[in-house]
């Protein structure tokens, strides 16, 4: 396909801009590395090491097995984001676009609002978190805390204002300059773990290697099988990248080819994800030897080596860490959800300004407010509730249309053309969304449910696809590629 076969004629104001245009392969300048360094910020924040530190400690399963997980729900992920891609990669259309064709032209809003509504919220509670890191910063240089606001001291909301000011900053700078960004922090973290690695290592000497074999023993008191144990371990991987899973092809429209987003996708999640636990698992056994208690917090491991390079260094990489997931995960994607909605008032840009200024209340409010209310369980939920999305977009373009869609239907409101339904909805495709996201829903709030909630994510998504699938059957759709008659 060239760049002819995205050109588009006339199309209806009410759902195009700029940004929401196919890009023309001209203007696609990313490769495998920009593409590895999208997950590498994915995984390489505080929450991230936190979480696979935690995951060789909390099930009693043997370390094996616990990498096994790990890789295994790497792998899953990666097939997962491969399907979405493909169809950004090939178009050169984000996530709100593509979702047009299964969920109609107007239809297409409702996933996006979701997704918007769950990037927005945790846009502003990462914020929070990378501000931390700044002020462990300040702090260890000597800053005053000075008084205390809604639960944050004088020196804390220095902090948080200049991370906010800072990523909006970079936002608008553009695109590329966020994949200047992502690729910087991505290698600077590894290099930062590995110093801690080496310094943890030196430090606890002789004794590393046993408190190594006591946590790969497995020896807790975790109850349950091995195997639900490996499972559950899978799916908590697996429910961590979920909220990136969905709308890949917001960055993969930006690839130069297919075979690097699948390249930047097979370096990225399993080969990372393994090696970047290994570390985790390297410090954690380390601060095990030092101090008698396995750390997982990476600003608890620095505050106990006490080292003032150390520190400052490490500040520095969590910032950037957690700044670069927040951008992938919770920056981009509701910017372009925005902007679908109303594409002639709000651009790229515009929502993303949104996005920021509705996180920042979020941000400041989460420790005296928001964190005591039960929000974050809410807004879980409806991350489970958006999983059916996936199943339904996978089997529209690879099923039911056999990889092909209609460029100009995609932004067109004629009646009657191949995306408009029924005034712009997808009525069978909203009757497998309800289907499958009131499992979703039943598997995150029905305590009877509760051993599949590592697994609600796959489940709903599978569950929407199987559905949706069944009601569009006998259901005549085009396949007609852009231009074709």
């Amino acid at each position: 396909m060239n760049d002819n076969d995205l050109r588009l004629t006339a199309p209806d104001a009410s759902l195009y801009n700029a940004d929401l245009a196919p890009l023309p392969h001209a203007e696609r300048r990313w490769g495998a590395f920009e593409i590895f360094n999208v997950w590498a910020n994915d995984i390489q924040s505080l929450f991230g090491y936190t979480l696979a530190a935690s995951l060789f400690l909390s099930y009693g399963l043997n370390g094996w097995a616990v990498m096994a997980a790990i890789i295994l729900a790497g792998l899953v992920v990666m097939v997962l984001v491969n399907l979405t891609g493909r169809p950004s990669v090939k178009y050169g259309i984000p996530f709100p676009v593509v979702v047009r064709a299964s969920l109609g032209v107007h239809g297409a809003n409702l996933p996006a609002m979701l997704r918007a509504v769950i990037g927005i919220f945790w846009y502003g509670v990462q914020t929070y978190f990378a501000s931390t890191a700044v002020t462990l910063l300040l702090t260890a240089l000597g800053v005053p805390e000075g008084g205390q606001f809604l639960g944050l001291s004088s020196v804390a909301w220095l902090a948080f204002v200049v991370v906010w000011a800072f990523q909006l900053a970079m936002f608008w700078a553009g695109i590329e300059r966020i994949k200047h960004f992502l690729n910087w922090a991505g290698p600077l973290v590894y290099a930062v773990m590995i110093v801690l690695m080496g310094v943890v290592w030196w430090q606890a000497g002789a004794s590393l290697l046993p408190a190594i074999g006591n946590i790969f023993s497995g020896n807790s008191d975790a109850a349950g099988s091995a195997v639900g144990a490996f499972f559950t371990v899978v799916g908590t991987m697996i429910a961590y990248f979920a909220a990136v899973v969905i709308n890949f092809g917001d960055f993969a429209r930006f690839v130069k080819s297919e075979r690097a987003m699948r390249l930047g996708n097979w370096l990225g999640l399993p080969l990372n994800v393994a090696v970047f636990s290994f570390i985790a698992l390297i410090i954690t056994a380390g601060t095990l030897a030092l101090f008698g208690e396995a750390l997982t917090n990476p600003s608890d491991i620095v505050d106990r080596v006490d080292s003032l390079p150390l520190t400052i260094v490490a500040a520095l990489t969590f910032f950037a860490a957690t700044v670069g997931i927040n951008l992938v995960a919770n920056f981009i994607p509701p910017a372009y959800d925005l902007s679908n909605l109303f594409p002639r008032r709000i651009n790229f840009r515009i929502g993303g300004l949104i996005t920021a200024i509705i996180a920042f209340f979020i941000g400041a409010l989460w420790v005296s407010v928001i964190s005591r209310i039960g929000i974050p369980g809410f807004v879980n939920a409806i991350g489970a509730v958006i999983a059916p999305f996936y199943g339904i977009i996978v089997i529209d373009y690879y099923v039911i249309r056999r990889g092909r869609l209609d460029v100009q239907a995609l932004f067109s409101t004629a009646p009657g053309s191949a995306y408009y339904y029924q005034n712009g909805w997808n009525r069978r495709a909203l009757i497998a969304f309800a289907v499958g996201a009131l499992f979703s829903l039943a598997s995150v709030w029905v305590p009877a449910l509760a051993a599949l909630e590592g697994f609600a994510w796959l489940l709903g998504a599978s569950l929407g696809g199987a559905c949706y699938y069944a009601l569009m059957r006998g259901h005549t759709v085009s396949t007609a590629p852009s231009g074709a008659p």
